[in-house]
């Protein structure tokens, strides 16, 4: 499709479907996304399909209409396979009746681009390099590049429609009836560091004993935050901590998470959604760094510290390995010492 063509499909712009399940951190990156076309298309109604479990991040958000949640973990699972079949021909009987004039693909696999071309939408966007055959489904395809940051990558399908894509803003929004249970904590401790010790992969994960030496140095309490599977690891943390630290995770929903963030006077993180929730609130983040690249990953804006890996083999990009030297190569001391930069941390 030529230029011409599609600022003639957009111009009466009516009502438009953002494809992005998952993860929790890619979604926090698609926010700025979402700020721009809402820009450009004020009068536009945008639905969102996300994955269960994370539409926390969107739920009460003023510029989403509609949450289309899907379960697309149970779909992976063979004694379901009946029960999935019903639910996605569901799915796409719903989205085609929608009837919608815009569609955008920001996550790029097979699952998504069936979804995004079962909409029948005259004007269907992702990305050129897309995986999994989904670019097929697209009559829109913008060059998106591997080694920039993924902010700056969903931000050009903004410009390719017309958008503004140099306003990076991260509308965050939260439902205050249902933060009460962490009232408390929040007020008694006035100020507090945030401890993100768990990540999606093993290999991303720094030793549970570094981060509560951290802890125990800082001169303020620090909360250590995660799901249920974060349990184990944050306790470690609290006891490496010298009574300098306590645990919520498993203990708080995802916009309780999210308020938490927003509150914290620092955060230290690996490589994880937690983090970019902090980034995109302007929380200073210590963030630590070993098999992924912060080019691509990092913590958006100026006030964060990186601490990359100085092994030779990083970024590895692995989700699995024998030694993990590049998180086992960073010492406390190191991360401790790049937070001095932080002011009120000497």
């Amino acid at each position: 499709m030529n230029d011409a063509t599609l600022k003639k499909r957009l111009m009466n712009c009516r009502k438009i479907l953002v494809v992005k399940p998952s993860s929790l951190g890619d979604i926090v990156h698609s926010l700025p996304f979402l700020n721009s076309i809402k820009a450009c298309f004020p009068k536009a109604e945008i639905h969102w399909v996300i994955a269960k479990g994370l539409e926390g991040l969107l739920e009460c958000h003023p510029m989403v209409d509609r949450l289309i949640v899907i379960n697309k973990d149970m779909w992976k699972k063979i004694s379901r396979t009946t029960a999935t079949l019903k639910e996605v021909r569901n799915l796409l009987k719903d989205i085609r009746n929608e009837r919608y004039d815009l569609v955008v693909d920001l996550q790029g696999l097979l699952r998504s681009g069936i979804i995004t071309m079962a909409t029948r939408a005259p004007v269907r966007i992702g990305f050129s390099e897309a995986r999994e055959g989904s670019r097929l489904f697209y009559n829109v395809k913008v060059k998106g590049g591997r080694d920039i940051h993924a902010v700056e990558r969903y931000m050009k399908i903004a410009g390719t429609l017309g958008c503004d894509e140099k306003s990076i803003l991260f509308p965050f929004s939260l439902c205050d009836s249902e933060l009460q249970s962490i009232e408390g904590i929040k007020s008694e401790l006035k100020e507090y560091a945030v401890i993100v010790p768990g990540a999606r992969w093993i290999t991303k994960i720094w030793e549970a004993e570094k981060f509560g030496r951290i802890a125990s140095l800082l001169p303020m309490q620090s909360i250590v935050i995660g799901s249920r599977g974060d349990t184990l690891i944050a306790e470690r943390v609290v006891r490496a901590s010298g009574g300098k630290a306590i645990s919520l995770a498993g203990r708080t929903s995802l916009k309780e998470l999210i308020e938490v963030m927003r509150h914290a006077r620092l955060v230290i993180s690996n490589d994880s959604g937690p983090m970019h929730i902090a980034a995109g609130f302007q929380v200073p983040v210590v963030a630590i760094f070993g098999p992924t690249s912060p080019v691509r990953t990092g913590p958006y804006g100026t006030s964060n510290i990186v601490i990359e890996s100085d092994a030779e083999c990083a970024p590895c990009f692995r989700k699995k390995c024998k030694d993990m030297r590049c998180m086992r190569g960073i010492s406390a001391e190191r991360v401790y010492a790049r937070m001095s930069d932080i002011p009120g941390m000497k």
